[in-house]
């Protein structure tokens, strides 16, 4: 609670209203939530309290208690730095796993023991190959972002990390829509678990003012920069694209036409995501030009402006890609540049909002 008060919380979400006393009960959960509500410590709070009852290993090596499974490196690091704020009072130890950087680091680590682990799937399978990490002891199993998870196709890797816990856990599950897939995975992870959902299954933030600019292909790039720089002061912009190459070639565009801009995706280094992000969390880089790995777990505060400069495959993704923006009661503006070929991609969009997105004047 001390540490609640100085990060200035007064008053719960409603995710964390209803998924605190839930985890405290010792029930499974199934939580539908947005990025962006305040799940992270919904379940982060509630874990503390139960791992500060044990006294930590005088000899500092001791076997993990509780894991949190997550999708991508971003928001591990992000779970991870919100254990370390609220459990700041605690002698809890946590440690974060996930892949492109070095392994020794997290080995180390893991062999002086840990309370908590916050791992991405496939580096905690390649740890569990090694012979390094212990999961015998494992009393809680947090998956968060589940859906994104299944999307990146984690399911594999996450039933084999399951097969290595203890019969008798606590399971937490988290997702920003109820999927077929979801409510598969739950039934076979899960045991009588209480369900919450705390907003409209696939709803977007509600104080996000939507957008459409029908456009030919070509005139995308000339159309982007002119957005941008509307009253000719350059907005801080979210910018999304379907591919890994699309973001570098569009970063490298608006860096020519004089835009301060990075990209972030997968085949970046994590050390080069790191930077680019906060880079533009501080203001240094005024566009970040991004994959979908970026639609999940970008926490940046009062981002109000993202342009969607390729329409994703999947509806779900619009949802997750706008949920950047209009959060924390602060409104936020989703611009979308569509040509005639992601005209079927708009129309299922539409369908999942279950309304038309304006065009713009």
């Amino acid at each position: 609670m001390r540490a609640v008060q100085t990060a200035g919380y007064t008053e719960p979400t409603p995710i964390q209203a209803a998924a605190i006393p839930a985890v405290l009960s010792g029930r499974d959960l199934l939580a539908t939530a947005q990025t962006g509500t305040g799940k992270t410590a919904a379940f982060a709070l509630p874990l503390l309290h139960r791992l500060h009852g044990a006294q930590p290993d005088p000899r500092g090596r001791r076997a993990p208690r509780a894991l949190v499974l997550v999708p991508t490196r971003e928001l591990a690091a992000q779970v991870e730095q919100s254990f370390r704020e609220l459990g700041a009072h605690t002698a809890q130890r946590s440690i974060l796993v996930f892949g492109g950087v070095s392994p020794k680091p997290q080995l180390n680590a893991l062999w002086q023991g840990c309370d908590l682990i916050i791992a991405t799937p496939g580096r905690l399978m390649d740890h569990m190959e090694a012979g390094a990490v212990d999961l015998s002891k494992i009393e809680v199993l947090v998956l968060d972002e589940a859906d994104r998870m299944l999307d990146m196709g984690f399911i594999r890797a996450i039933r084999r990390i399951i097969k290595q816990l203890p019969r008798q856990r606590q399971n937490l599950m988290f997702s920003a829509t109820f999927s077929k897939e979801i409510r598969e995975l739950a039934g076979h992870i899960l045991h009588d678990p209480i369900s919450i959902d705390v907003a409209p299954r696939n709803a977007p933030a509600a104080l996000v003012d939507h957008r459409v600019y029908h456009v030919e292909p070509s005139a995308k790039p000339p159309l982007l920069v002119r957005i941008l720089t509307e009253g000719g002061q350059l907005k801080q912009s979210l910018v999304f694209t379907r591919t890994k190459h699309g973001a570098n070639r569009l970063a490298e565009r608006l860096e020519r036409e004089g835009l301060s801009c990075a990209a972030i995706h997968g085949n970046k280094s994590q050390g080069a995501r790191t930077r680019a992000l906060e880079d533009f969390k501080s203001g240094r880089v005024k566009v970040l030009v991004a994959t979908d790995i970026a639609a999940r777990g970008l926490d940046i505060v009062e981002l109000p402006h993202v342009v969607n400069f390729e329409l994703p495959h999947v509806p779900e993704d619009y949802v997750h890609r706008i949920g950047r923006t209009g959060r924390a009661g602060c409104s936020g503006e989703a611009v979308s540049l569509v040509s005639r070929e992601e005209q079927d991609r708009l129309r299922a969009i539409e369908r999942l909002l279950g309304r038309q997105i304006p065009k713009a004047a």
